[in-house]
């Protein structure tokens, strides 16, 4: 995998616009973003919409999915780019909804559990990933995946 600055370097090059909408990485995404020069050319905003209620209020998270499927679930994290979408109107919308840990896991999803939304040239894309270890671990794997990603998809 090239490194973060190899895909950020990519997006400004291209001229990609970026924004996110963070909860279970906590702002991991936006500080990995803005830690690099240029950035303020494509990189529009990053919010972190940890409660319900503000993924609701802030990026129109739909109440009926957050009760029937729950935060951590792929109904949420379309959502939350779908409302980042309509706010920014970026071309890359990023979304992560999970359970980092150590506590908050269940049978059903446990810790490690997250749910990645990527919409991209107005398609989205929703990934399930598991991931072992503790919360920075979970969050960079997170992360990393994330940027694998957008350098496939770009």
């Amino acid at each position: 995998m090239p490194t973060i600055k190899k895909i950020i370097d990519k997006l400004i090059k291209k001229n990609i616009s970026i924004s996110v909408a963070e909860s279970c990485t906590g702002g991991m995404i936006a500080n990995t973003i803005t830690k690099y020069s240029g950035v303020s050319k494509i990189f529009s905003y990053g919010i972190i919409c940890y409660s319900n209620k503000a993924k609701h209020k802030y990026l129109s998270v739909s109440k009926t999915n957050l009760s029937k499927y729950g935060a951590v679930s792929k109904e949420v994290a379309e959502d939350m780019i779908n409302g980042l979408y309509k706010n920014e109107k970026t071309e890359i919308c990023i979304s992560t909804t999970g359970i980092a840990g150590p506590n908050g896991g269940t049978k059903l999803k446990p810790v490690g559990s997250v749910y990645v939304g990527i919409k991209i040239k107005k398609n989205n894309y929703i990934f399930k990933k598991n991931y072992k270890g503790k919360r920075l671990e979970v969050q960079r794997k997170t992360r990393n995946f994330i940027f694998n990603k957008i350098d496939k998809l770009i």
